[in-house]
């Protein structure tokens, strides 16, 4: 029978890296030495394998990714250490157990080999998020096999339930097991960050570490997803897995420090695996915590809401559209404008399609025509199926007449969205998006969306919403 030692959330800053960042690693000295703590308390457990979940890996919207080439290899040679580089031993029986039970309950894997490497243009070389903690490893520890995994855009519960995945499989092996969760915390800190400085940064780094500190796996998988997004993190769907992982043990939380020297939020911690715990699985919790948010949220709904929901669950259930209902207000029946239908399922988006322009008879018939849109035709997701409606949350945006606007310092990102044009190519983007800070942003995502150069000469509307949630 196998055993579970311990777990850890290791940053991953290439600049506390030696061989790259000389000197200039004391500016994250906290860091340093916490990870070379973290790596000297494995290296005492001696574990035979060790599981590592990395956000900068080969990651897909609707798959989490697992290396399954025998040998796993890579270097800073992005980072200009080439020299630097590693080599580890894949442990493919338990992966192969990994892969096979994941199928079983339905979380989506990849299988990163050759072949996929091939078909999708992705590297099998180990990616930073990965090489920065086992750097710290290697030198005081080098018995073990290693697992690589890159964690997939899924929901809070399918990453926790792939974590449970991963303890099950440990306990049935003869293996003895650490979990690393290498993540960074916000990367939007200060306005000498990699990004634009959010305040929403420092508020996530806070309510982590806290949670961290106190072990509490409940709070992160149910964490507010818009505020992480706003954060712009790249270690909460880590620790999400690492929190599956150590389901039902006792556990004790220690975190080592905490820094953000860079704009960037980096978090060391230790939990130490102690025994087995009685009481319910925080699944079950997790699960009530959804439950509830929706129940809250279909109490709250307004008429444009609940006229959205209704329309794509009649679609839904009877393959056609939804009448226009009695008793509407008179602002839906005799109104026209562009509206845009959102749904998110369990904190995430599940579709959102809309109209810049009316093309109704009145925004009752907008809702109707893009809530079916945005449930069956939005080409990122597949369709809903009959199963998920009750587990959708919605949000209606009317939107008002755009007005021209010939400079960029007229955006504000809260109060308006933005439409960029050039020719017959237009991009939109809605306001108060989570995760977009500048207007910088917006108008690089609308552009994109349009498929329009920077360097074009393009025209920009701006447009406030009247958003119902």
């Amino acid at each position: 029978m196998g055993k579970i030692l311990s777990a850890y959330l290791f940053p991953h800053p290439p600049i506390i890296i030696e061989e790259i960042g000389g000197r200039d690693r004391e500016k994250a000295i906290k860091t340093l030495e916490s990870s070379q703590s973290l790596a000297q308390d494995i290296a005492e457990k001696r574990p035979s394998t060790i599981i590592l979940v990395t956000p900068h890996g080969s990651l897909f919207r609707d798959a989490i990714s697992i290396s399954t080439t025998p040998i796993l290899e890579g270097d800073f040679r992005d980072f200009g250490a080439a020299h630097v580089k590693f080599r580890f031993e894949n442990n493919l029986e338990m992966v192969k157990d990994i892969i096979f039970e994941s199928g079983k309950k339905n979380i989506p894997i990849a299988n990163v080999n050759e072949d996929l490497a091939e078909s999708f243009n992705i590297s099998l070389k180990l990616d930073h998020g990965t090489l920065v903690p086992l750097y710290f490893v290697d030198k005081v520890y080098r018995n073990f096999k290693l697992i690589h995994i890159t964690y997939g855009l899924l929901s809070p519960k399918e990453l926790y339930v792939f974590g449970q995945i991963i303890q099950d499989m440990v306990l049935k092996s003869e293996e003895e097991a650490s979990f690393i969760a290498s993540g960074d915390l916000s990367h939007k800190l200060s306005h000498d960050g990699p990004y634009s400085y959010s305040p929403y940064g420092e508020k996530f780094d806070k309510e982590i570490v806290n949670l961290l500190e106190k072990g509490d796996f409940k709070s992160i998988v149910s964490f507010d997803l818009d505020l992480s997004e706003r954060a712009g993190e790249c270690g909460l769907r880590t620790l999400m897995i690492l929190s599956g992982f150590l389901d039902g043990f006792n556990v004790k939380p220690e975190v080592l420090s905490y820094e953000g020297p860079f704009g960037v939020g980096y978090c060391n911690a230790k939990f130490t695996v102690l025994d087995r715990k009685e009481g319910k699985n925080i699944l079950e919790e997790i699960t009530k915590i959804e439950e509830e948010k929706v129940l809250k949220a279909r109490a709250g709904e307004d008429e444009y809401v609940k006229l959205a929901r209704m329309s794509l669950e009649h679609y839904i259930k009877y393959g056609k559209r939804l009448e226009v209902p009695e008793g509407l207000s008179e602002e839906l029946l005799n109104n026209r404008a562009g509206v845009f239908v959102t749904l998110k399922k369990n904190g995430m988006l599940r579709g959102c399609i809309g109209t810049i322009e009316p093309t109704k008879k009145n925004i009752a018939m907008e809702i109707i025509e893009n809530a079916i849109s945005a449930g069956t035709k939005d080409p990122r997701f597949d369709p809903v199926e009959e199963d998920e409606l009750p587990h959708l949350i919605y949000s209606v945006d009317v939107l008002m007449k755009p007005e021209p606007i010939s400079s960029i310092e007229e955006l504000d990102v809260e109060k308006y969205g933005v439409i960029v044009s050039k020719g017959f190519r237009k991009g939109l983007l809605l306001p108060n998006i989570e995760g977009i800070d500048t207007p910088e942003e917006q108008i690089r995502i609308a552009l994109n969306k349009a498929s329009i150069s920077e360097y074009e000469d393009y025209k920009m509307e701006r447009f406030r919403v009247i958003r119902h949630f």
